[in-house]
């Protein structure tokens, strides 16, 4: 049966995902040259990444999002599982979202272009500089929330790494307010190392949002430790259940 998956995600899943990156990164790179909000970009990121889960049969359960404010501006913080996370979250998510990444994802044919264009940051994790401040400071402004993944990588086994602290001084010094995500269970739709991608079912807990007006200068780390506090409950509650590919690996040793 994980043979099946493998031949499924190498000769279905890729090519299709593909396919929907140029149509939808094409149509994103022309709207840029009349859209200067970047609203139909994120449309065509959100259409992307529901295909990207309904191709694959990824189901998402959201519970908490009454607790956020329709049009407010939030940074979303989240445990991170998978490559899935992406389209999961830019799907589950009614906001416009905006995420950090390293500069060379920018040189990626449709993607790159796409994320350039539509105003997400690219930074060289080196030297960041100081525009990413004055960047995210604007987004009030321009309607728009951001997507950050503390831990810096994919967990494999379901266990919260300890957060970094970078992604938290830039809420705190803009002031912005911070959304906890515990995303349970995408590790099973495509473990990271593994090419093969199933079907599945995927939780997202959106906590309470935490206020930071008040807390430029409080120490990043220690409010990121807070923050990564209310997320490993939820997050880590199926560390007792194995992805697909890992049960095979089990029943044949």
């Amino acid at each position: 049966m994980n043979s099946f998956y493998w031949w499924r995600t190498v000769l279905f899943l890729i090519p299709a995902i593909a396919l929907y990156t140029i149509a939808l990164g094409t149509l994103s790179l022309v709207s840029s040259l009349v859209d200067r909000t970047g609203a139909f970009a994120h449309w065509c990121a959100r259409t992307w990444s529901r295909l990207i889960l309904l191709t694959t049969g990824v189901r998402v359960r959201a519970s908490g999002l009454e607790r956020l404010e329709p049009g407010g501006t939030y940074v979303f913080v989240a445990n991170h599982q998978s490559i899935y996370d992406i389209p999961i979250l830019f799907w589950s998510l009614p906001f416009q979202l905006r995420i950090i990444a390293k500069e060379s994802l920018g040189r990626i044919p449709f993607l790159g272009w796409h994320l350039r264009r539509a105003g997400h940051m690219l930074v060289d994790r080196r030297h960041p500089g100081r525009r990413i401040f004055s960047w995210a400071s604007s987004l009030p402004s321009r309607g728009l929330s951001l997507i950050v993944f503390p831990e810096g990588t994919r967990s494999r086994d379901g266990r919260v790494a300890r957060f970094k602290g970078g992604s938290f001084y830039l809420a705190l010094e803009a002031g912005l307010p911070v959304v906890p995500i515990s995303v349970i269970g995408s590790r099973h739709v495509m473990l990271k190392g593994r090419l093969t991608a199933y079907p599945g079912e995927v939780r997202l807990v959106i906590h309470e949002p935490i206020d930071t007006r008040g807390l430029a200068g409080s120490d990043a780390k220690e409010f990121g430790e807070r923050v990564r506090r209310i997320i490993v409950p939820d997050a880590e509650a199926d560390l007792g259940s194995m992805p697909p590919d890992v049960d095979a690996i089990h029943a044949r040793a």
